[in-house]
């Protein structure tokens, strides 16, 4: 049972992890995108 309680803990914060660094991935692909309109506003 402690096993299980173990592993059930380690899953849940690999997941948790996970979904951390993909909200950072969206962010700073969000970023980007912001920084290359903002550019080709400015060239215009």
């Amino acid at each position: 049972m402690t096993r299980l309680i173990a592993l059930l803990l380690i899953a849940g914060t690999a997941a948790l992890a996970g979904c951390n660094t993909m909200a950072g991935a969206g962010q700073d692909i969000s970023k980007g995108g912001n920084a290359i309109t903002n550019s080709a506003d400015q060239a215009k």
